[in-house]
């Protein structure tokens, strides 16, 4: 049963980006990049990276690893990519702990809001670790489904830690498949590379639409084991749980699955965290 959630986005700015998103899903990308270019109706703005990930960073190394691969002798720093960054706050967050960090967003505007981010508040975000030192921070604008992007930016075109919050809820679900292929594309194989998913909005009726669109922690798994497969769903929006058979051989294994005792005040009591790496 979804449960209740007081602070839940307003009921007119939910109904405002249902009626805004009421389009074909291939326009959505536009519809994007047009709350972005008018600036006065950005909704999922927190201000400040999620405190769940501040804590998974700061608590579970013996889960994600630190933030360089490789031996002494050829030693560089992960990759970590953000898709959906908005104003880029978590990537900056993780290029302080000593990541290489790549934002991803849709609209030239948004990057451009990111770059005006860092540099009135890149200060807020100092040096976590002093053995491990600042990473850099790439903002970047491109189609998170569109395969150039990665390959342009990045050497080899993958990242060893990908962390979504609101991309995932943000895609219709139809977009779901692709969604989980791409996501097992990005991840490094060698060495594993960790996808870190909040997941929200799970207080949220998936019949009523969105973005963000309702799911539950299911959702995930049943799309992150069958990534680019069709997954079956109920008539009311809920994921089938086991409606495909074993997993698929692209697919992503799920590491752990807890409640942050920190998040955002939207999904307090209802955020989960998963961490996944590939099979």
């Amino acid at each position: 049963m979804t449960e209740e959630n007081p602070t839940a986005l307003p009921a007119d700015d939910g109904a405002r980006l249902k009626v805004h998103f009421d389009v074909d899903t291939t326009s959505h990308p536009d519809r994007w990049a047009k709350l972005w270019d008018a600036g006065n109706f950005l909704p999922w703005d927190r201000g400040t990276p999620n405190p769940a990930l501040v804590d998974l960073l700061d608590q579970r190394k013996d889960l994600i690893g630190g933030c360089f691969v490789g031996d002494a002798g050829k030693r560089r720093r992960k990759r970590a990519l953000v898709p959906g960054c908005g104003k880029g706050y978590d990537v900056l967050l993780l290029a302080s702990y000593g990541y290489d960090a790549y934002g991803l967003e849709v609209s030239e505007k948004a990057v451009e809001r990111c770059a005006e981010e860092r540099t009135a508040n890149g200060h807020k975000y100092p040096v976590r670790h002093e053995d491990a030192g600042m990473g850099q921070s790439t903002f970047l604008q491109g189609d998170f489904f569109d395969g150039r992007w990665n390959k342009d930016a990045v050497d080899g075109g993958t990242f060893e830690l990908i962390y979504d919050y609101t991309f995932f809820c943000a895609l219709n679900p139809v977009m779901r498949p692709a969604w989980a292929r791409r996501m097992s594309q990005l991840l490094s194989q060698k060495p594993p590379g960790h996808l870190i998913c909040l997941e929200f909005p799970t207080y949220k009726d998936p019949s009523t639409g969105g973005p963000p669109y309702g799911l539950t922690p299911q959702t995930y798994v049943e799309h992150l084991s069958h990534p680019g497969e069709e997954v079956p769903y109920d008539d009311s929006g809920h994921v089938k749980a086991g409606g495909l058979s074993q997993s698929s051989p692209q697919s992503l294994e799920r590491l752990d699955h807890w409640q942050p005792e920190r998040t955002h005040e939207i999904g307090k009591g209802t955020d989960w965290i998963s961490v996944w790496q590939p099979r």
